[in-house]
């Protein structure tokens, strides 16, 4: 039998080829909804991520006969390790034919990577940040994958019980929320206009102005994010850099319409307290993106998704409300001002971004919907 040989990327060549391996590997797919290349790039160039300013990563390639037959990334994030008090290499970006020494070659190259940096335990799939995506699908195979988070075949993780060692770290759930054919759901406008008179909270839409810039709304719903989100699981903060990467990534080219801001008008500034980003589902329109180029066709799909809604679906990317305010039920005003938009789009259903199994208040919130638990995602860890 033919050893696997791990190679390190070294040159922009080699981050093509491992960029394109992903492309090569779901070709034909119709579950997989593969990331833009240009996305990628920035995402993996240490020149152009802001997460580089906190992380350290090195990217393997793995070769069978002469083949590439797999990739992976071994990545520290020093600012979630000394937040969690963790020493922790993480692994993502990785995809691997149906061959156990080719999985198990790759995580080894990440586990001797650690190790080579004090490492203590391998975690993972995760990516630099949690605007990455994170966890190894383990149900919803015949499920179309979203934008934001990975789709891998059945024997992923049936390649971690047989490899041994590992355990489950979390785990994450995503759901399928229908929207209704008309009407508001009663719970949702009883406690949405309860609230807005109660408490002086108001519903915010924004134009691209108001968007961008350094003191812009981008800045303010980030910082609801960081907030928001800082005790979950492996949550690093964003910083001012990141901030603004992401406010041109998720604002600038998005139908404003659909991005939903909570403002506490109590406050001298009014507040931001909640924010709501959803987009019209782009998976049908990266498929249709060759080996994840807009060119020579693939920007017209996309375009048609975003601007025109030509898709059923919406993607609800990054939903978040201040703890203080959750327990006044300011989450409901999300739901108030988009399912109406929704209904106008016709959209049929809506999916959640990854959820931890145990977030329950998160998951309350979807009870005057109909709903369905359709995914499920692991992240593994194994000590060093």
């Amino acid at each position: 039998m033919a050893s696997v040989i791990i190679k390190k990327v070294e040159t922009r060549s080699d981050l093509k080829k491992f960029i394109n391996l992903h492309y090569d590997l779901y070709k034909g797919s119709p579950y997989d909804a593969p990331n833009l290349f240009i996305d990628e790039m920035n995402t993996l160039r240490k020149d152009r991520n802001a997460a580089f300013d906190f992380c350290e990563a090195e990217y393997f390639l793995a070769y069978k006969d002469g083949k590439l037959v797999g990739r992976t990334a071994a990545i520290i994030n020093h600012k979630a390790n000394e937040k969690w008090q963790r020493k922790s290499v993480r692994f993502g970006w990785i995809d691997f034919i149906d061959d156990i020494e080719v999985s198990t070659a790759l995580l080894k190259a990440v586990e001797d990577y650690g190790r080579q940096h004090g490492m203590e335990e391998i975690i993972g799939p995760l990516g630099f940040t949690d605007m990455d995506p994170e966890g190894m699908l383990t149900r919803g195979f015949e499920e179309l994958n979203t934008m934001a988070t990975l789709y891998n075949y059945p024997y992923y993780p049936q390649h971690m019980e047989q490899m041994g060692g590992w355990e489950k770290d979390n785990d994450y759930v995503e759901y399928k929320l229908f929207v209704p054919k008309e009407g508001m759901p009663e719970k949702y406008l009883k406690i949405s206009e309860m609230i807005m008179e109660r408490y002086n909270l108001h519903i915010k839409k924004i134009t691209k102005n108001e968007a961008l810039g350094p003191d812009g709304y981008g800045e303010k719903l980030f910082k609801v994010i960081n907030e928001t989100f800082k005790d979950l699981y492996g949550y690093s903060e964003l910083s001012e850099k990141q901030r603004q990467q992401y406010t041109k990534m998720y604002l600038a080219f998005a139908d404003l319409s659909l991005i939903t801001f909570i403002e506490d008008w109590n406050t001298p500034d009014h507040k931001v307290i909640g924010v709501g980003i959803t987009i019209p589902s782009l998976s049908r329109a990266l498929q249709k993106c060759r080996r994840g180029r807009l060119l020579p066709f693939g920007w017209w799909y996309v375009w048609r998704a975003l601007k025109f809604h030509k898709t059923k679906y919406v993607d609800l990317l990054l939903l978040g409300v201040l703890p203080e305010y959750r327990k006044k039920g300011a989450n409901a005003l999300l739901f108030y001002d988009l399912i109406p938009r929704y209904q106008a789009y016709g959209f049929e259903w809506g999916e959640t971004h990854v959820e931890m199994e145990t977030n329950e208040k998160v998951q309350s919130q979807w009870q005057y919907l109909n709903y369905e638990q359709h995914k499920r995602r692991r992240c593994y860890k194994k000590s060093l």
